[in-house]
């Protein structure tokens, strides 16, 4: 479940720290929950899918992993994000 290149593009716009910033914690975890989001969305309909399921719970360990490391370096910028995941 990979998200379109378009949508790919506004998450990385609106979370960006700089104009070439792709890679920044708050990017990634921008990306992660949207696909985590997606994925859940797969799986509702198709409960049987175990490989997915392997998968979605891959990046919910990455995402917890970018947020303790936000959290340790930057807890402002930890709240903000976490804030904007629960909206």
């Amino acid at each position: 479940m990979t998200l379109d290149k378009n949508t790919k593009e506004t998450i990385v716009k609106e979370n960006r720290r700089h104009d070439t910033d792709t890679g920044s914690p708050e990017v990634q975890v921008s990306l992660l929950t949207q696909k985590i989001k997606k994925l859940s969305e797969h799986l509702k309909l198709n409960r049987q899918d175990k490989h997915s399921r392997r998968g979605l719970l891959g990046m919910v360990e990455k995402r917890r992993r970018h947020l303790k490391y936000l959290l340790k370096k930057d807890p402002q910028r930890h709240d903000e994000i976490v804030k904007q995941i629960k909206d």
